[in-house]
């Protein structure tokens, strides 16, 4: 799992500029469904048939963007204005490296601050906005940064690359774009588990959508044609086991995944809910509970479509989300997997079922 984690963080896709990742994706898995295509906006959505009459379908959605920049402008001095994509705290963008896929390959540059040296002349408190910073990619002046290939309208992403930290018995994973890429490779592992063994399972559609994180866009149009009887939306969720204020231990890394009851986007569907526990306890999945009103995921956009489709989510915790230090628990990664797997082959016992049958 982590080879296939280290491809997909690794690789430059925020919002509205998915091709790579998505392109990576489909290479992935296209030899292991059974229908696949791209839509008008870019989501991917692959097909695995029935293969049990008695089983509803389902649609699984994970999104396949990460949080990132866009050029803006490149200034006389070669130093590059930037806009930013996705949700950000402005307080830790200062220093950081970025990767920029420009028209001749990836640029590495960082996010410019001043010297240490300087501060007793600033205000150390201030927190500089986002547009009063800039990229420094080692052009002096903008025809140099022009020849690098680099140009407004570019896509930016942070360039931190996947590592692997924490102890053997627990080992995690530190990188940029976990949120969601790890929904991204928890779906292409379930695609090649029911490519590789026999189990009973409905019409499966596996959406890998695109811009989620500037507002659910591409799970807003996803299930329109399909009609799924239900959906779960697989993403990331922001642990709260540290010391830091505000911190709940709600959601602990290394406690299992997470599922998910109710967030800013979604009151889940109490049928998904409950079963995603049912199996959890029946099979000796750990698991946690999730209310947390702070997100908002592609569940919250599906749930909607339509007239309606029964719609929960299951989270993976991860910390330090939407920065270029993502750190995601590989046995949280695990237990999702066993445990998405065992919700689809047993969901022939929701059958017929409605929202008053909870």
């Amino acid at each position: 799992m982590y080879s296939l984690l280290k491809d997909l963080c690794d690789t430059v896709g925020p919002s509205g500029y998915e091709q790579d990742i998505q392109r990576k994706i489909l290479h992935l898995v296209k030899d292991h469904v059974d229908d696949y295509q791209v839509d008008a906006i870019g989501n991917l959505i692959v097909k695995k048939n029935a293969t049990h009459s008695h089983f509803p379908s389902l649609l699984m959605a994970a999104h396949s963007d990460e949080i990132g920049f866009v050029v803006k402008k490149i200034e006389k001095n070669g130093l590059i204005r930037f806009e930013k994509v996705g949700g950000f705290d402005d307080r830790i963008l200062l220093s950081q490296p970025v990767m920029i896929k420009s028209e001749n390959g990836p640029v590495h540059g960082v996010i410019g601050t001043i010297s240490a040296h300087y501060v007793k002349w600033d205000d150390p408190n201030r927190v500089s906005n986002h547009r009063d910073l800039y990229i420094d990619v080692g052009g002096l002046t903008d025809e140099e940064v022009i020849s690098m290939g680099i140009k407004v309208g570019l896509p930016i992403s942070y360039g931190t690359e996947l590592k692997k930290i924490g102890t053997e018995h627990s080992p995690k994973v530190m990188g940029k774009a976990l949120d969601d890429r790890v929904g991204s490779a928890l779906l292409i592992n379930l695609i090649h588990q029911l490519n590789e063994n026999t189990y009973k399972h409905g019409d499966l559609y596996m959406a890998f959508t695109v811009q989620e994180e500037v507002g659910l866009r591409g799970a807003s149009v996803v299930a329109a044609s399909m009609k799924p009887d239900y959906a779960i939306a697989i993403d990331t969720t922001p642990t709260s086991d540290t010391n830091d204020v505000l911190m709940t231990g709600t959601r602990v890394l290394g406690g299992g995944p997470c599922v998910k009851l109710a967030d800013k986007s979604l009151i889940s569907h109490p049928l998904i809910s409950q079963h995603l526990m049912k199996v959890a306890n029946e099979r000796s999945i750990p698991y946690q509970e999730e209310i947390f009103m702070g997100i908002g995921t592609d569940a919250g956009a599906i749930h909607m479509t339509g007239e309606g489709v029964a719609t929960g989510a299951l989270s993976i915790p991860s910390r330090y989300t939407h920065t270029p230090h993502e750190v995601v628990d590989l046995n949280d990664l695990k237990n999702s997997s066993d445990l998405l797997l065992q919700f689809i082959t047993t969901l022939d016992q929701l059958k017929g079922k409605n929202f008053l049958d909870t």
